[in-house]
């Protein structure tokens, strides 16, 4: 699909999908939309919201200044995803211009292109933020595994519902090799608790095995 708008409207971009649900399902919590500039500044020199509490990287909708510049404080933005559907209303606090430099050595450590997530920032993210709060009426739609797409409360349930006092939790990229396995499995025996297996599904870097398959490979080892 072509991103595009009409008047208050944006249809996201798959990076902005996966943002937008962890925004709406507590997994980015504290946060309640995309950084506003004094979230945004703060974040990227010292990793600290405006409140002061600790985050490491900045949440941003970015977008080109064609699609931004008409934005005002106070409008209601709908964020759509490819199929159309409204997913959330953005209370736009502000409109500002990133400073990629910056942003991509405070945040990387490097300007080099080389690093995916500065190719992503310097080559394909708009060249403005739009900061404001979220207010979600659904999330993104996934026809694969949704028993286990579980929210941060979900797995707080579960954990609670197991008995675990305390767990490991790993998290994946790639398929367990059988050391991951022996080490994983050795330290919830150590801390007598249990063990989360936490896969990245979303988008990852090049090269990575698809997420269908690797997820086949954690279930297949999991008894």
């Amino acid at each position: 699909q072509q991103r595009g708008r009409s008047d208050l409207t944006v249809y996201l971009t798959p990076r902005q999908l996966c943002d937008l649900e962890l925004l709406l399902n507590g997994g980015f919590a504290p946060l309640k939309g995309f950084l506003n500039q004094k979230d945004y500044d703060r974040v990227v020199a010292e990793m600290r919201l405006a409140s002061g509490a600790l985050w490491p990287m900045p949440i941003t909708l970015d977008l080109p200044w064609d699609e931004a510049s008409s934005l005002k404080a106070g409008t209601d933005l709908a964020l759509k995803d490819g199929d159309g559907t409204i997913l959330a209303i953005l209370k736009v606090e502000d409109v500002y211009q990133s400073d990629k430099a910056k942003e991509a050595q405070n945040v990387f450590g490097s300007q080099d292109k080389a690093h995916p997530g500065v190719s992503y920032l310097m080559d394909k993210a708009g060249t403005h933020y739009v900061g404001g709060t979220l207010r979600g009426l659904a999330l993104p739609k996934h026809d694969d595994y949704p028993e286990l797409r579980r929210t941060p409360a979900q797995v707080r349930d579960e954990v609670k519902k197991n008995g675990w006092a305390k767990f490991v939790a790993f998290q994946t990229r790639n398929p367990m090799h059988r050391a991951h396995v022996e080490l994983t499995v050795r330290a919830a025996k150590e801390i007598g608790g249990g063990l989360m297996v936490h896969p990245v599904v979303g988008m990852t870097k090049p090269g990575d095995i698809d997420h269908l398959t690797r997820v086949r490979c954690y279930q297949k080892i999991m008894p």
